[in-house]
């Protein structure tokens, strides 16, 4: 299986097929269009040029940015694809984050220890979708 890694935005059509298929509430299509084009940074793993998982970046582009929607279809969990995003995901702000920028994110339930290795750190509150955070050094 051949996983490419698009640094591109997904279409509206991908960021509501693959909501739909983690069971996540789906927006209408227009609607997805227009939280689309307030995003930073994206990526797409495509399998045979159909995408299979996607992830993105909103925030300031200096001190405040936020993982969005890091969703791989479930066909293709625990084979290191949302790994690999994540790695893009991370990279991106490496390279723009200020110092003392923060970086936030929520976990579905249960996947907090996957987001640990990256630095961040979860937030008392809401166990349906865990609060993270990471400060950049």
């Amino acid at each position: 299986m051949n996983i490419v890694i698009e640094h591109e935005m997904p279409t509206a059509d991908i960021f509501c097929s693959l909501k739909k298929s983690v069971s996540w509430p789906t927006p209408e299509i227009d609607d997805a269009s227009d939280a689309l084009s307030g995003t930073l940074f994206g990526v797409v793993a495509k399998i045979d040029g159909q995408a299979v998982a996607m992830g993105r970046i909103v925030g300031d582009g200096a001190l405040c940015f936020s993982v969005q929607d890091l969703i791989v279809h479930p066909d293709y969990q625990r084979q290191g694809i949302g790994r690999r995003l994540m790695d893009e995901l991370m990279l991106f702000i490496k390279t723009c984050a200020r110092s003392k920028a923060r970086i936030t994110l929520f976990s579905a339930p249960g996947l907090q220890g996957f987001y640990d290795q990256y630095g961040f750190i979860e937030r008392p509150g809401n166990t349906n979708a865990p609060g993270m955070i990471y400060t950049k050094e």
